[in-house]
């Protein structure tokens, strides 16, 4: 598969010309966290261990787990890090989904077949399961992750945009059965150029990924503003009632643009449209950057805007 991606908004603007573009291509919130002062400490001194700790210790809380946790440069390294885990054997990815997960496995020696039903995992060395997924927003329950992961000899569950839907989350039952759980900070935050990210998991298992991060995998900065923005629960509270208003928004508008919505996350919506490189060029002309798949010459998928002008900009394109 295609390791493409969203967030390419270079490749829009060499195409299409203009600068005022909205990039809607990823599914990062635009509304980010607000930013606080940083202390000059966070850029002119190394990560210490209390600051390191700090960040756990909020992560803990916010993911509602007490499973050995691992700060990483986002989930990405984490990602990039697991097939290393073990030997390579068979890994089989849930998909349509992340691309990354079986392009890094593949990387590392892995045999990798992407399967498209979830009993299809059953049996392999290594599964990978994007929960909410990516980009359809296609979700499985905790207990039959967990009884997938009785089945297989490890099971890493990809959490990246459970932050509104923290029912979904197995945080606290990492470790179990070899379980795998990742988490993004910067997506529902809006910071993804922090990179940060969070691996939960055995003991050992941590262990290892640590000793392979190295001793400094996150910067001063994304550990201050990581451990203020996971104990901010009112500020979490009030986004995921505003993306969740929005999502229906953005449906509604699709809809009357003929287009038929087939899910997404709060961060994120999926629509099928008569020809999905038709559809993204007519973004295009008002600026606005979408995202399209290898793997479908209908799909569609869209971040959500940030703020009014924003929303009048798309407004406009799809329902003029």
């Amino acid at each position: 598969m295609t390791r493409d991606h969203g967030g390419n908004i270079d490749a829009a603007i060499a195409h299409y010309g203009g600068s005022d573009w909205i990039d809607l291509s990823t599914g990062i919130n635009r509304a980010p966290y607000p930013i606080p002062p940083l202390p000059p400490e966070a850029w002119t001194q190394l990560p210490t261990q209390t600051a390191k700790q700090a960040l756990l210790d909020a992560a803990r809380l916010a993911y509602g787990s007490k499973a050995p946790i691992l700060a990483t440069a986002g989930a990405q390294a984490a990602i990039q890090m697991i097939p290393r885990l073990s030997a390579p054997a068979r890994a089989r990815v849930l998909a349509p989904t992340y691309n990354e997960h079986a392009a890094c496995l593949r990387a590392a020696g892995w045999r990798v077949e992407e399967v498209s039903r979830f009993n299809q995992l059953d049996g392999a060395d290594l599964a990978i399961v994007v929960n909410p997924n990516n980009p359809d927003g296609k979700s499985y329950s905790p207990e039959d992750l967990l009884n997938l992961s009785a089945k297989v000899d490890r099971l890493v569950v990809d959490e990246s945009f459970a932050d509104a839907q923290a029912p979904l989350s197995l945080a606290a039952r990492a470790g179990e059965n070899g379980l795998i759980v990742l988490r993004s900070f910067g997506k529902f935050y809006g910071l993804a150029g922090v990179r940060l990210g969070f691996v939960l998991g055995a003991q050992s298992d941590i262990a290892a990924l640590d000793a392979m991060a190295g001793p400094w995998p996150v910067n001063g900065a994304a550990l201050h503003i990581g451990t203020l923005a996971l104990a901010d629960q009112s500020w979490a509270h009030a986004t995921t009632t505003r993306l969740r208003a929005e999502c229906q928004q953005a449906d509604a508008l699709a809809e009357a643009a003929g287009w038929l919505p087939l899910g997404g996350t709060e961060l994120f919506r999926l629509f099928e449209t008569p020809d999905a490189e038709t559809a993204q060029a007519r973004l295009a002309r008002h600026q606005i950057w979408s995202r399209i798949f290898p793997y479908s010459n209908r799909w569609l998928r869209l971040g959500l805007p940030a703020g009014q002008a924003e929303w009048a900009r798309l407004t406009q394109a799809l329902v003029p």
